[in-house]
């Protein structure tokens, strides 16, 4: 499954940024995969000196931006688990900036998000391993907007590219 079978009644409109980052040739599985690896390594070698680096006043360090990562991957495996299982639920957004804060992140070492990110990335994988392509088309209702099971994954896949670049750009 790739990105180009999606249809764009499966997510809302402001997901679109993130989803036209994921290669059109990387499959589902494959994706995930290779993230694993290749995010685990952009963090493992980010200077130490720049791990609580913010860009500006009230922007998040780059640990807080790894943190907001994982956190939004636990959120969006859910929506995806609870999709591909036929829940008529309406799923609730989240509110990013209160997840910060409690999370501690500037606290945690890089070496424990990194953890954290791989326990969380293998659990991902280990879903949608369960899941049929029929499973992953189903479309539910997550903050308030259509949301199919394979868009919340390959959200989670674009998402990581886009913050990826943020922190080239704007911190490194």
């Amino acid at each position: 499954m790739k990105i180009t079978d999606i249809d764009k009644n499966e997510y809302a409109d402001f997901y679109s940024d993130y989803l036209n980052l994921v290669p059109k040739r990387t499959t589902l599985q494959d994706g995930f995969k290779e993230g694993l690896v290749s995010v685990s390594d952009f963090f493992e070698n980010i200077p130490a000196i720049k791990l609580n680096h913010a860009y500006a006043h009230e922007k998040w360090s780059v640990k807080e931006v790894f943190q907001h990562l994982i956190d939004t991957e636990r959120v969006f495996q859910y929506r995806c688990f609870c999709i591909a299982r036929q829940d008529k639920t309406a799923l609730p957004g989240f509110e990013q900036n209160d997840y910060i804060a409690p999370s501690m992140a500037k606290h945690k070492s890089v070496k424990a998000l990194i953890e954290e990110f791989k326990s969380v990335r293998h659990s991902f994988i280990n879903l949608l391993n369960s899941l049929s392509d029929e499973d992953l088309k189903h479309i539910g209702n997550a903050n308030s907007n259509p949301m199919s099971a394979r868009a919340a994954a390959f959200v989670v896949m674009g998402h990581y590219l886009w913050h990826i670049d943020i922190i080239k750009e704007r911190y490194l």
